[in-house]
């Protein structure tokens, strides 16, 4: 599925960037170019030295729009986090079922995607890849607390937030809707991680959807299992 996006701005604390990369045909193609370098060799491997020499630019230009590499990590994590709450919107808006709106926010954030964003052609996919691997590395540092103050999880807080009213609309009285999330959150990329790399902490299944089922089966019942 291709995704037009030339009309869509996803908001990003300016705490994040010193200079907008949106905003010019270099920083645009800073994202493209660190999306599939990351997603190819990793983020301990990649540098803004290897990423100048691939887009033919001085890694004194990349200077100017981050700081370093970490901030351009959390950067497309937030960024990430931002389209997951637009698609949430609108895949959930004319669903009146809070039980079904549940349902279907769930397989959003336990599924993988095949989506192209069509910004200088990033990969949604690849960009997965790398929250799944490399998303942790963001906020389990000594400096959380700072980049929390800069607003550097602020889309993925409201991402959590958004599905947790859906959850207290299910049930008002379910004391842990952010807790239940995140685990579900976290877990599922684990899972994906497993299923790929270390299969015997998992039990993959020949359905494509069995993490889905599996979370959507737990967050189920320990919602119900609550009034």
């Amino acid at each position: 599925m291709s995704v037009q996006l030339k009309n869509l701005k996803v908001i990003v604390s300016e705490n994040l960037y010193l200079s907008d990369p949106e905003s010019s045909r270099l920083g645009k193609k800073i994202i493209f170019y660190s999306v599939e370098m990351i997603d190819d060799i990793g983020f301990e491997k990649f540098t803004f030295k290897k990423l100048g020499l691939l887009i033919d630019s001085p890694e004194a230009s990349i200077y100017r729009y981050f700081r370093n590499k970490n901030q351009l990590l959390t950067y497309l994590i937030s960024w990430y986090w931002g389209w997951m709450e637009y698609r949430l919107v609108i895949e959930t808006t004319n669903i009146l079922s809070p039980e079904k709106r549940l349902e279907k926010s769930l397989n959003l954030i336990t599924s993988n995607t095949n989506e192209i964003l069509n910004l200088e052609g990033v990969s949604i996919k690849k960009l997965q890849r790398i929250i799944i691997s490399e998303s942790a590395k963001s906020y389990l540092t000594k400096d959380v607390d700072k980049a929390n103050n800069e607003g550097a999880y602020l889309n993925f807080k409201q991402f959590v937030l958004r599905i947790s009213d859906i959850i207290l609309e299910v049930n008002p009285k379910y004391k842990y809707p952010q807790m239940l999330l995140t685990t579900i959150i976290e877990g599922a990329h684990l899972q994906v991680f497993f299923a790929e790399h270390l299969p015997r902490l998992t039990n993959k299944q020949k359905s494509s959807d069995y993490i889905t089922t599996f979370y959507t089966n737990l967050a189920i019942q320990s919602i119900k299992s609550d009034k």
